[in-house]
């Protein structure tokens, strides 16, 4: 493996410490959704990092990402994900990579509360286009 080092030409600035209570939900495409690391929070380029609740019932409806990777990591749990159409179980401690352009949608369909830590990269050139919504939101949809 090879290892690339770069001189600092100016001291690195590390961001903020950010907490999960002081981040204020996003509940556009269902659930629980908290970006805790991002460029607006600590200055981020490469990517934008968080939490999704989903309480027992709800959804996070399909989308997809024109520029950004996802990383989903259930950590506590067990749903049904919905990739381009095929569906597949996300249980406690197991994770599974979205690539550029695949359509998901994250149903719990079980009795518990389920937890994930996702991590998508790279950045959209402006954050309006870094999602592309194929179903309404769950809001509108009357239910969740």
């Amino acid at each position: 493996m090879t290892t690339i080092q770069h001189a600092p030409s100016a001291k690195i600035r590390c961001g903020p410490t950010v907490h999960r209570a002081d981040t204020p939900p996003n509940r556009r495409r269902g659930g629980d959704i908290r970006v805790l690391l991002s460029p607006a929070s600590v200055g981020s380029t490469a990517g934008f990092m968080g939490t999704l609740t989903l309480e027992p019932g709800e959804v996070v409806t399909e989308h997809w990402h024109p520029y950004s990777e996802e990383f989903l990591y259930c950590q506590e749990g067990d749903v049904l994900v919905t990739l381009d159409g095929e569906e597949r179980r996300l249980t406690t401690e197991s994770a599974v990579h979205i690539p550029i352009g695949v359509k998901h949608r994250i149903v719990n369909d079980s009795s518990t509360t389920a937890t994930f830590v996702f991590l998508c990269g790279p950045l959209a050139p402006r954050p309006e286009l870094g999602h592309v919504d194929t179903e309404p939101s769950p809001g509108s949809m009357g239910a969740q």
